[in-house]
């Protein structure tokens, strides 16, 4: 799964610590979602959305792959 995350991070100057520690998760967790190695839960997807004030679908980029259908 693509996302925007270093886009609206790199946007507002906020590290990837900075984020981690905004939304209670480690660095490690913020470069995997970045790298697209890692998907968020539904849970982490809310708290990094409404971090930045966006809405999931802004911040995630769902494909049909993603759906496992």
């Amino acid at each position: 799964m693509q996302t925007r995350i270093a886009q609206y991070r790199k946007e507002r100057k906020i590290t990837q610590e900075e984020l981690a520690d905004a939304v209670n998760v480690t660095r490690q967790t913020i470069i995997s979602l970045e790298n697209g190695k890692y998907k968020a839960s539904l849970v982490l997807a809310h708290k990094i959305a409404q971090f930045f004030g966006v809405t999931i679908e802004e911040m995630f980029i769902f494909d049909r792959e993603d759906e496992n259908l």
